[in-house]
Formats: C-alpha cells, sequence, structure tokens
C-alpha cells in the first residue's frame, strides 16, 4: 500500500502547490539533518516526544519534513518533533520535501506554521508575533490573516513580553496561564508580578481572583488629590456648596485649579445665577 504523504493545512498556505505533491518528496538520511537555530520553539515535552516516537513506530511518518539544502546537510523549516521522536527510536531516514529558501522564508514558514500547529507555548508565541512584525515588516492586520487570528489576540500576546522575566518561565512551564500572564500586567513593578505569579500558583488563583486583587490594590495605591485634605481647600468648597445649594468640585494644578459649581436643571442654572447676581 503507497502512503499518501501531506504538508498539511498549515504548510499548504506558506508554500507553493508545486512543491507539494508527492513526487518531491525524498527519502533524507537523518543524521545528515540539522535543527533551526531561528526556530521559535525552544522547549519540547520529552512526554508527547515520546507519544510521537510510538505513533511513528506504528503508522510510520505520515507528514514530512520540510528543509532547506545548506551544504552537505539540511537545515529543518518544519517538523523538528518529528525529527526528534524519528532519532529517538532509530530511524535511518525520514521523508522531506526540500525547498530552495532565503534565511527570512525559512523563518516566516518555521514561525508561522508552529503558531498554526499551537505547538508554541504564550511566550515563545508572543516572540513569533513580533519577530514577524519586526523583521518581516507585518503589519498586525497582515499577520492576522496569514495566522487566522484577530489582532486584539497577537496585540494581548504580545504585551505578555512586558512581564517579569520569572513570570515569563512560569507562563513557559505552563503552571501560569496566558490569562493570568494578561491580568498581571497593569502591575508595573516587576516584583510584585512576581509575588502575585507566586499567589496564584501557592492558592491556586483563577483569572478572576487575580483581576479583583489587583483592582482593589489600584484602589488602595490612587494618589489623592491635591486638595482633597486641605483644610483651607475644603473650608472653601464647603462654603460654596452651602452658598449654592449643589455640589462643587475643586481641581489644582500646583498654583493653578479650576472650581466647577454643578446643576441638574434649568431652574437650578437659574437660582445660581440668582445668588451670583449677574
Amino acid at each position: 500500500m503507497t502512503k499518501k504523504f501531506g504538508l498539511g493545512k498549515g504548510l499548504g498556505a506558506l508554500i507553493p502547490e508545486e512543491n507539494s505533491n508527492e513526487d518531491n518528496i525524498l527519502k533524507v538520511k537523518i543524521n545528515l539533518i540539522k535543527p533551526n537555530n531561528s526556530q521559535p520553539r525552544k522547549n519540547f515535552d520529552e512526554d508527547k516526544i515520546i507519544q510521537l516516537s510510538e505513533s511513528i513506530k506504528e503508522h510510520g511518518i505520515i507528514q514530512p519534513l520540510v528543509l532547506k539544502k545548506e551544504g552537505n546537510y539540511y537545515l529543518i523549516v518544519a517538523g523538528e518533533r518529528r525529527w526528534r521522536a524519528a532519532k529517538a527510536i532509530g530511524l535511518k531516514e525520514v521523508p522531506a520535501v526540500i525547498l530552495d529558501l532565503d534565511d527570512k522564508q525559512v523563518l516566516e514558514i518555521s514561525l508561522i506554521e508552529n503558531i498554526q500547529r499551537e505547538d508554541l507555548n504564550p511566550i515563545e508565541e508572543a516572540i513569533a508575533y513580533k519577530k514577524l512584525l519586526e523583521e518581516f515588516d507585518f503589519t498586525q492586520e497582515l499577520l492576522s490573516k496569514r495566522i487566522g487570528k484577530s489582532r486584539a489576540a497577537i496585540a494581548n500576546c504580545i504585551r505578555l513580553l512586558n512581564l517579569d522575566s520569572r513570570v515569563q518561565e512560569y507562563l513557559i512551564e505552563g503552571v501560569i496561564t496566558e490569562g493570568h500572564g494578561r491580568a498581571l500586567l497593569p502591575l508595573e513593578d516587576k516584583d510584585l508580578q512576581y509575588k502575585f505569579a507566586q499567589m496564584i500558583i501557592d492558592e491556586q488563583l483563577n483569572v478572576r481572583d487575580v483581576e479583583a486583587l489587583i483592582k482593589n490594590i489600584g484602589k488602595a495605591k490612587k494618589p489623592k488629590k491635591q486638595n482633597e485634605n486641605n483644610p483651607y481647600y475644603n473650608d472653601i468648597k464647603t462654603k460654596l456648596e452651602n452658598l449654592f445649594d449643589t455640589k462643587v468640585v475643586f481641581k489644582t494644578n500646583g498654583n493653578k485649579g479650576k472650581i466647577t459649581i454643578e446643576y441638574y436643571s434649568e431652574e437650578e442654572l437659574q437660582r445660581i445665577i440668582d445668588v451670583l447676581n449677574i
């Protein structure tokens, strides 16, 4: 029975159709293949590699690797997990498609292929988005169309890179979620982000719990208005409110300021005008 290979939906959108038919699939010696240092995925779950190895033992490699010729060797453009799993069970060769790509094309295909397969943790994904936007001059709108995710999702993911490096490590390890990470972003203090991340783990807090805690901290830290505890301003404010029988708001900025006399109907406005004798 002839084994059918295909590049899959993700790569199919990136690689010209003439390069993806079965006639272009070759068998390449596994010891001639090397990983791509620009590969966005840096963490490989060993348990999943073992599971994939078992699947390859039973079914073979259903989807070929995508490689680029580099001297006497081949660079992995897509399929490093399959390569690792094949090596683990001692395969001597693997099916592959060899493409003539420049360095930027290699990186672009590798990044988008991983993103489309959801093989990346949130930080790897954020770094991948940032690389595509900065190194390929992608707009968020174009990137959104290429990978099928909303611009808001892309922007929110990239913001995770503003987190403390220790918190980012928790996201990489999967001990806190991307939602937890986003909830920590309003905290500008990196040590405080880390402290809250530890609290999330220790107390098994959900995202809503974290958002509520941080919101309360924001209220507690909210600076009081300059005139809020100034007896002089408070006395004038009280006298004016008694005079006009309505709310009076003071706003000060250094030696300057503004007094607002509120009214809620034409009748109240006329009463205030009468008091001013205008």
